[in-house]
């Protein structure tokens, strides 16, 4: 079978094409690749040559200061422990609000959707913001991690989108079989919105992983700083933090040594790395979440 020849003008475009968008690829990955590179690079070695497509004298001693600097493995914990917990919470608050708000017979249903809607655009902003937490009690409490992110309005629009989605006769055999709304909700809703389900999980954990501004301002107790916030203060102080390694001081790591240049490369590597590897896990299911619930609706 012979294969149809292109058109010259079309063979160009479509090579130009090829070529710009490889291009746009380096220059994605690049930045992350030479960020890895570097973190797993000598510092000694760094000092004498510049960096550019492959370590010099590959070494984790980098990566062993790091996790050896004050605070870093309980702030890891509460990040996760946050991630975790703020995902939960968000997922089923959401999902609960988005379900509720499909019901054509809940009172005022419009009104409390758009409201939801003018939440996404109007704001009090931040001293407001700051004194409601106060008051309420969230201060220095690990809940305020998780309680202010509770119900996200962008989230439940496209859960709400996804439900719209569902046929209606499967909700009214499960009611006839006596199953109330909360049982359709949680046994029968929950499991076909996986799709949607995935994406809000993505979105959600990567936003709480990546949040450090609560912790700045509501919290002072050293046993719930995040690892964002640990490491940027780290990161901030980048010069006396290996100066400390390089003399031998609590921080450091005996026979090892770490450069201001390493250390930030380092602490970008570890604070990246964890919630990148939750995206292939969800990458089927969050590609399909987000087609249906921008077609949809």
């Amino acid at each position: 079978m012979n294969k149809k020849k292109l058109p010259g003008k079309e063979l160009v475009f479509q090579a130009a094409m090829v070529l710009l968008f490889t291009l746009m690829l380096i220059s994605c990955i690049y930045p992350f690749y030479y960020i890895f590179i570097a973190s797993i690079s000598s510092p000694d070695a760094v000092k004498r040559s510049m960096i550019t497509w492959y370590p010099l004298e590959p070494t984790l001693a980098n990566y062993v200061q790091v996790f050896k600097l004050n605070g870093i493995m309980n702030a890891f914990l509460v990040s996760i422990a946050r991630t975790f917990a703020g995902t939960a919470v968000t997922l089923f608050f959401t999902s609960i609000l988005a379900y509720t708000l499909t019901k054509n017979e809940l009172p005022c249903r419009k009104i409390f959707y758009s409201i939801a809607i003018v939440s996404m655009y109007i704001n009090a902003g931040l001293i407001p913001w700051y004194l409601t937490m106060r008051t309420i009690g969230l201060k220095d409490s690990f809940l305020v991690y998780i309680l202010p992110t509770a119900v996200s309005a962008y989230s439940m629009i496209l859960i709400k989108t996804y439900m719209e989605s569902i046929t209606g006769g499967i909700e009214e055999s499960a009611m006839i079989d006596g199953a109330g709304y909360f049982t359709i909700y949680w046994r029968i809703v929950m499991p076909i919105c996986k799709p949607v389900l995935a994406a809000i999980i993505v979105f959600t954990a990567v936003g709480q992983w990546n949040s450090w501004t609560d912790n700045l301002l509501l919290v002072n107790n050293m046993n719930l700083k995040t690892l964002q916030m640990t490491l940027l203060e780290y990161l901030n102080q980048a010069t006396n933090v290996a100066s400390m390694a390089r003399t031998g001081g609590a921080s450091a790591v005996s026979g090892a040594a770490i450069s201001p240049f390493t250390l930030r490369m380092t602490i970008t590597m570890v604070v990246t790395v964890p919630i990148l590897i939750v995206y292939p896990f969800m990458q089927k299911y969050f590609i399909n979440g987000i087609m249906i619930g921008a077609v949809k609706g």
